[in-house]
């Protein structure tokens, strides 16, 4: 019996023909008639579908729960036209009535979670978001509704900052100034609200690696493997100097891509690495310094830019 493996013999006669009921969930000794098990749960695959049209009749369970549905995807739906179709006239009106009623009486949080996760899922498809990013803001945001923390702010602003506190917890990179873009609010308001979330739910965000800016802006500027590598490298230098604390993680990532494309020879301008990274030239300009000083790499692009003049 490949399915029960773990049940070697009988206990009652020590008879090793044994039977396994699947309709019944038994197992059944065939030497003494002892019930060995019973209630078994069947763990294997679902009945086959040879047919599209008869795979939702014989599926047992629904879709999984999920938040970022405003019932979790528990709710009933009373049916459509389509489904009244054969009905008499006055009980079509009756459905349709109480179709109706079903969304009227709704509470105050439905209806704020029934726009709110829309809102969510246009932002987090603008950013491209992976699906567990979506799942984890939308439980923010409803565990912010039920506790009355979007009373006072709107709706937007709320699902912005839960959906980058999402981001930062998943270690999905997304800059303030991209969700501000996808958003439509202000920066400012968006890390306001971000704070106040976290905070108030007891979440604690670890800080930014700016190693994983580094592969997105090395993408955008189309730099080498060795390049993105060598950043990397270098990044990882600087957080043992202490030259990444206090620091914006995207200016401090975007120097240290900046530096690895001197050093391999690939030139990119301070205003493209700062377009890419949404900083400024001084910030590069700054971040550059500190880590061509503190690590000695002052040397390495010295060598590169003789490289060049001998190769003129």
């Amino acid at each position: 019996m490949k399915q029960q493996l773990y049940i070697k013999k009988c206990p009652e006669c020590g008879g090793i023909n044994l039977f396994w009921n699947k309709d019944k969930g038994e197992v059944i000794c065939k030497d003494c008639g002892l019930v060995v098990e019973e209630k078994m749960i069947d763990f294997g695959q679902e009945w086959r579908e040879f047919e599209s049209d008869s795979g939702p009749s014989k599926r047992r369970a629904g879709a999984p729960m999920t938040y970022t549905q405003f019932d979790q995807g528990l709710g009933t739906q009373v049916g459509r036209k389509s489904d009244l179709s054969g009905m008499k006239k006055k009980s079509r009106n009756k459905f349709f009535r109480l179709r109706k009623w079903q969304y009227r009486i709704s509470t105050a949080i439905e209806r704020n979670l029934k726009l709110a996760l829309a809102e969510l899922k246009r932002v987090a498809s603008y950013l491209k978001l992976p699906r567990s990013v979506e799942e984890e803001a939308a439980r923010m945001y409803t565990l912010a509704v039920q506790r009355g923390l979007v009373r006072g702010r709107s709706m937007e602003s709320v699902v912005a900052g839960s959906l980058y506190a999402a981001c930062r917890r998943h270690e999905v990179p997304r800059t303030l100034d991209e969700m501000s873009e996808a958003s439509g609010i202000e920066k400012k308001e968006i890390g306001r609200t971000y704070r106040f979330v976290t905070r108030e739910l007891g979440i604690k965000i670890l800080p930014s690696n700016p190693s994983d800016y580094v592969p997105r802006f090395s993408s955008s500027l189309k730099l080498s493997a060795e390049t993105q590598s060598k950043a990397v490298e270098i990044l990882e230098m600087a957080r043992k100097a202490e030259l990444t604390s206090g620091r914006g993680p995207t200016g401090i990532a975007a120097a240290a891509l900046y530096v690895s494309a001197l050093i391999h020879g690939e030139k990119r301008t301070q205003r493209e690495v700062a377009d890419v990274a949404g900083v400024t030239e001084v910030t590069i300009r700054n971040r550059y310094k500190e880590l061509l000083v503190e690590l000695d790499l002052e040397e390495d692009v010295k060598k590169v830019k003789k490289r060049k003049k001998k190769k003129k």
